[in-house]
């Protein structure tokens, strides 16, 4: 536990799991986090952004120096801590949140301009805006590759995305792009676009940008998604059929039943068009209670990040917006070779199976476990094991003929039975 409250804990360890990437040091993250009272999101914010900034300073100080390497470090580090320091502003876009968005950017890019491989910011054109992402690729020898388009979740930066799938890629040969769409990233902070479910649209337009370039194998695109984005990208997979492979971390075939468990079978069934006024009253009460004295964890999670991400006003309507999540009458569209994740601690998880079942012949499921340090959301303690047992998968299915079957991948580690 770096801190004793749930909320800060959860936030400081999405840094944490930088330090295997270069992009945080765990002694900043501890100061960073030291002592901020319960509730109390100035503090964080202000604790977070001075070691964001000192950590600027050092990547300046080394540049001007030229120690480009400290200098290249010092600033993707920064750029963490800015992201950190920005959860909690959520829910209240305005000056300081995209002050504090636009200094992650600008940290990472200064960063990202002395790694040892091409790193390229991209716009990518959708609906009047343009969506940030980065291209990524092992080298610049223009040599046609493989290449992941990796589609972000609900609460994260393309910058973010780097650390956590960019270097496993390319050091594996990969040409990656990492990108935010509606509801994520800049597109949500700066621009104010709220998510929606028509993702198809949203990672077609990536796939074009990636098939401009003359270093991309038009035959081997692969479409990725983590979190939320374990739902996004087989959504866009049903009616996108320029990819080779899809991988979904976690697989996910219907948001909203997770979010509407706590309701009567009966009052879940119909929501939200034959909602009673009685189930009104409580989604009502439900809202003043987290609004007002909740607990901070859900409070956060739901008032201050879930109305913002699908820019709803009431508790009501961003649940029955969540109804629009579901794939499960077209995901046996999905037609390409498919690798579903699911860890033993995560409840979004708990619908890979029957995502996998959906889908059908062409998918795959392998289960992650706390046994082996993997059983956390995204397997965000044990990145290299998942990027092992993924990147192996996909070496073998874009093989020539290569391919995969049904059911679990059981021969590998600690591999469970779906």
């Amino acid at each position: 536990m770096i801190s004793d409250n749930a909320l800060w804990n959860s936030w400081a360890e999405r840094a944490l799991v930088r330090v295997a990437a270069a992009g945080a040091d765990f002694g900043e993250i501890l100061v960073a986090a030291a002592g901020v009272p319960d509730g109390d999101m100035d503090t964080w914010f202000s604790q977070w952004t001075a070691v964001a900034e000192r950590s600027a300073a050092q990547a300046r100080d080394c540049a001007a120096r030229g120690h480009a390497v400290s200098a290249r470090g010092a600033w993707l580090r920064a750029c963490t801590y800015h992201q950190i320091a920005a959860f909690a502003l959520f829910g209240s876009p305005g000056d300081r949140l995209t002050a504090s968005f636009e200094q992650q950017s600008r940290c990472f890019e200064s960063g990202a301009a002395l790694l040892p491989y091409p790193v390229t910011p991209v716009e990518i054109p959708l609906d009047g805006h343009l969506m940030q992402g980065y291209f990524c690729r092992p080298d610049d020898s223009g040599a046609r590759r493989p290449t992941v388009v990796y589609t972000n979740g609900y609460d994260g930066t393309a910058q973010e995305m780097f650390f956590a799938h960019v270097p496993a890629a390319v050091e594996r040969g990969y040409n990656i792009l990492v990108f935010d769409g509606p509801g994520q990233g800049r597109m949500l902070i700066r621009d104010g676009v709220p998510i929606h479910p028509h993702w198809d649209s949203v990672v077609g337009a990536a796939i074009d940008q990636v098939l401009r370039r003359p270093d991309v194998d038009a035959d081997r695109i692969v479409l990725s998604g983590w979190s939320f984005g374990g739902f996004l990208a087989p959504r866009a997979a049903c009616g996108e059929h320029r990819i080779a492979a899809l991988i979904a971390d976690p697989g996910a075939l219907d948001q909203s039943r997770t979010l509407l468990k706590f309701m009567s079978p009966d009052d879940a069934a119909g929501f939200p068009e034959t909602a009673s006024p009685r189930l009104i009253g409580q989604l009502a009460a439900i809202e003043e209670h987290l609004r007002v004295n909740g607990p901070a964890a859900p409070r956060w999670q739901i008032i201050q990040r879930g109305l913002w991400v699908h820019g709803k006003d009431t508790l009501f309507d961003y649940l029955a917006d969540l109804t629009r999540f579901d794939i499960s009458a077209v995901a046996g569209g999905i037609d390409c070779p498919t690798l579903l994740t699911a860890a033993e601690n995560d409840p979004l998880s708990a619908g890979a199976p029957a995502l996998r079942d959906a889908i059908g012949s062409n998918a795959t499921l392998v289960e992650f476990t706390a046994a082996e340090g993997a059983g956390g959301h995204c397997e965000s303690h044990a990145r290299a094991l998942y990027h092992q047992r993924v990147y192996d998968w996909l070496d073998e299915t874009l093989r020539p003929g290569g391919g995969t079957g049904a059911g679990s991948l059981g021969s590998l580690g600690s591999l469970g039975s779906a």
